[in-house]
């Protein structure tokens, strides 16, 4: 039996419009279980930054949740104050849309890092093991050779020593800028320090091969063939350190723990 050209548009038009609705129901029942792998992912970079889970350690959804809820302490700061705003419910903040948004944030001057817009506010995690203060974790963010690289900064309660670096978001070429999350290149991290003496951030990724912490405290080895990506982790690092990222929340800290 031949059908008509008519038949035949209409035919596939249907079935266009069922597997679109199928797709897009798809879609919306997902979100939320989307939304909640996001959030547990990120939730465990920053329990392994904080070195409360090894990185790539299985552990059930459950325990990583009940991990986090113990240690980690978020609160929303205002960037251009450095002031802990108690109004806002940290637990549900999203500092990428807030960014996103004209609304709740505003274009950042020119900068090395290459980051567009800054938030008005911006999240912080404090990690309290056992009553007390053990470090103090910031989100970065910056531009490496082809991609946004995202990740956690966490440093010592005395705001400066380096806990740990971690990325859980890129595009960088694999066994190139890709390195940065090579678990051997994340461990010359910690010990270095984020600030000299008049607390500037000065932390640096070198072309080369760096020394221990104790005699070279600025200076991280570069990756090899990753010039770009090497340069791009310094100038994230030093933006979201400095006076338009977190630095004026560190240095309020500093102030009233008096540092």
């Amino acid at each position: 039996m031949q059908h008509s050209t008519g038949y035949i548009v209409g035919f596939a038009v249907a079935v266009c419009l069922v597997c679109a609705l199928f797709v897009a129901g798809a879609a919306v029942s997902l979100k939320d279980r989307q939304e909640a792998n996001i959030l547990l992912a990120r939730q465990k970079q920053v329990l392994a930054v904080a070195n409360l889970m090894e990185e790539g350690q299985k552990m059930d959804a459950a325990d990583v949740v009940a991990l986090f809820e113990k240690d980690i302490r978020p609160k929303v700061v205002t960037l251009a104050t450095g002031q802990i705003d108690t109004s806002v419910d940290a637990a549900t903040f999203d500092q990428q849309k807030e960014m996103a948004d004209p609304a709740t944030s505003k274009i950042a001057p020119e900068n090395r890092a290459k980051v567009k817009r800054i938030p008005d506010q911006g999240l912080v995690y404090d990690v309290v093991e056992n009553g007390k203060l053990s470090a103090i974790i910031i989100p970065v963010e910056g531009k490496g050779l082809w991609s946004t690289l995202y990740g956690y900064l966490a440093l010592a309660p005395d705001s400066n020593t380096i806990v740990g670096l971690t990325f859980y978001q890129h595009g960088e070429t694999p066994g190139l800028g890709g390195e940065v999350d090579n678990p051997r290149w994340k461990a010359k991290w910690p010990g270095r320090k984020a600030y000299d003496d008049r607390w500037k951030p000065v932390i640096g990724v070198k072309k080369g091969v760096a020394g221990p912490p104790e005699s070279d405290p600025y200076e991280v080895d570069g990756l090899s063939g990753a010039t770009f990506t090497s340069r791009g982790v310094t100038e994230l690092l030093r933006f979201w350190l400095g006076d338009e990222g977190f630095g004026p929340y560190l240095a309020n800290y500093r102030a009233h723990a008096g540092i």
